[in-house]
């Protein structure tokens, strides 16, 4: 009895440790192409200012709503799961640099935990934030060197394919084991659920590939398709909202 709950408390632990790892290693990841994309551009610009952490805090917000409107997909075991919440991830990213895009995806699971707490044992929690970030980081980094239309789709499709291998490999190799055991749900169990959706899976291994590609697919290509519509729109207004006041001070100053 003693035995299994310390088996379960290291459990939480390591994954806990594991998870404030990865975080901080995405932030570090973000803030380093940041820097030196705008040391090579010669932009002298701050990654962050007031009103970009004010821009980042309301994308978080409409991030966080977005997904807890989640919902189950026919091809994938019920918590699999797919919501649009990198939407206004990536449309921040491509507005505020790969950092603001991490702070976001950050940010929306703390206030989605906040709100409604998790179903997954935080297993799921940590797989969208990194997952998400998988998408969001490479995506934001190719636009950043060229902010172009053609470049952002680009941009757009990349962060697509590599969220899809990041994904499918994330989950067989460190998400499903780790769900079994915060969970004390076997794996046999798990892909037994994914067999009763489909047949062709028998294995972690199938799982991954008939069930999290196509899901993980199917959410790049749309969420990139929503922010191709939308960002052109958006972004003037973007720009204007962060713009320093110094110019208005010069131009009271003449005045």
């Amino acid at each position: 009895m003693n035995h299994g709950l310390w088996s379960s408390v290291k459990d939480n632990v390591v994954f806990v440790l594991v998870s404030v790892g990865i975080a901080v290693a995405l932030f570090g990841i973000a803030y380093l192409t940041e820097k030196i994309c705008k040391k090579k551009s010669g932009n002298e610009e701050r990654i962050l200012n007031t009103r970009k952490i004010v821009m980042i805090g309301v994308f978080s917000a409409v991030a966080m709503v977005l997904h807890i409107f989640d919902f189950p997909v026919p091809f994938a075991p019920p918590f699999y799961k797919l919501d649009f919440s990198e939407i206004p991830a990536l449309i921040g990213a491509f507005a505020f640099g790969p950092v603001a895009g991490v702070m976001i995806e950050f940010c929306k699971i703390l206030l989605k935990l906040f709100v409604k707490g998790t179903s997954t044992a935080f297993v799921g929690d940590l797989a969208n934030f990194v997952i998400g970030c998988s998408f969001i980081l490479p995506a934001s980094v190719v636009y950043l060197f060229k902010k172009t239309k053609k470049n952002a789709v680009m941009a757009s499709t990349l962060g697509t394919l590599i969220m899809t291998v990041f994904g499918t490999m994330f989950n067989a190799i460190y998400l499903l084991p780790a769900f079994a055991a915060l969970y004390g749900m076997p794996l046999d169990v798990i892909v037994g659920m994914g067999t009763a959706i489909n047949s062709n899976i028998t294995s972690v291994t199938t799982l991954v590939i008939f069930a999290v590609a196509p899901l993980n697919l199917l959410k790049g290509g749309s969420v990139s398709l929503v922010t191709m519509l939308v960002y052109k729109k958006l972004s003037p207004i973007l720009k204007e909202a962060t713009l320093p006041r110094k110019v208005k001070k010069v131009e009271t100053v003449v005045k």
